[in-house]
């Protein structure tokens, strides 16, 4: 008497044809993905997406709207008009005065003075960083020597050129007991001379960072080679060292730019009330209630800013660097 059994393909079948326990479907059910694989980097990206629409567009929408209301001493008037527009550039395309153009050419005068200081000197401050400190400890240290002014406020750093730069202050009275003059330097404080000393104390490490980052990635071979080559530190320097330190360069005048063309605090305290900047036009404005003027001012100090990264980006290409 013969007993039948079933093989390898008919328990495989019966298998497969038996219906899953309670525990095996939930944990099927746990292994299959929530959403597709094309939706993954969407979702990652949507909570940056969300701050960025919250506390970027937003608040640029609501400025470019309200630059087009209207207003009286008193309220104002959600209507459209470009009479802040208007105002802004009043007597510039008639021939006559046009006080928005010249606080713009002040503030583009301040910009250059201290991008000429800032990227020579941001840029020796990297260089001995990248290539004179090898120590990684020591040049940690250096780093967080230049950061160490920032943990106290940007108006107490500037109040504290006064006792230095005023008329009996410091430095006059050391110029005085020397004889080098025989009075007190007056341009030294609540001048152009001051605000752009302040504004190269204050952003100069915005320029170290980004060029000592380029520096670092320069491949050390490269200036062997030079050197191999029988080219000098100078013409290494300029023909090595420079071109491949363009992009950091770049970005950090595009830092300096952008926060020098908005300041107001700066120009207020070190320039005593009495220097023209595009910032302090706007705190103005926005101090006086005018808040539709100061919007139409600050859409176009956007515009501006954008120009002058675009046209650096054109020169550069910075997208090495990120």
């Amino acid at each position: 008497m013969s007993s039948s059994r079933p093989d390898a393909a008919g328990a495989a079948v019966l298998d497969a044809a038996a219906p899953l326990s309670p525990e095996a479907g939930i944990a099927a059910r746990s292994r299959r993905p929530a959403v597709g694989p094309g939706a993954a980097p969407f979702l990652q990206a949507a909570p940056l997406a969300l701050v960025l629409l919250l506390f970027l567009v937003l608040p640029l929408l609501v400025t470019a709207a309200v630059s087009l209301w209207d207003y009286t001493e008193f309220t104002l008037v959600p209507d459209v008009t470009l009479r802040n527009y208007r105002e802004m550039f009043e007597g510039c395309l008639s021939g006559g005065a046009c006080s928005t153009l010249r606080t713009y050419v002040s503030t583009f005068k301040l910009c250059a003075l201290t991008l000429a200081v800032t990227l020579p000197l941001g840029f020796a401050v990297a260089f001995f960083l990248a290539f004179h400190v090898r120590s990684d400890s020591a040049r940690t240290a250096l780093f967080l020597l230049c950061t160490a002014p920032f943990l106290t406020s940007n108006v107490i750093r500037m109040i504290s050129w006064i006792p230095l730069l005023g008329r009996e202050g410091v430095v006059n009275r050391a110029l005085l007991g020397s004889g080098a003059v025989d009075r007190p330097l007056d341009w030294l404080l609540y001048s152009e001379f001051a605000v752009v000393l302040a504004f190269v104390h204050l952003y100069t490490l915005f320029v170290v960072v980004p060029v000592f980052n380029s520096l670092m990635r320069i491949d050390r071979r490269l200036i062997e080679a030079a050197r191999d080559a029988g080219a000098t530190g100078r013409q290494t320097l300029v023909h090595v060292v420079l071109p491949l330190s363009k992009p950091g360069l770049a970005i950090g005048a595009i830092f300096v730019a952008t926060l020098v063309m908005g300041d107001f605090v700066t120009v207020g305290v070190m320039g005593g009330q009495q220097i023209a900047s595009v910032g302090k036009a706007i705190q103005t404005h926005a101090a006086y209630l005018q808040f539709p003027a100061a919007a139409a001012q600050s859409v176009v100090l956007l515009a501006v800013v954008l120009l002058m990264i675009a046209a650096l980006t054109r020169l550069v290409d910075v997208r090495r660097e990120l």
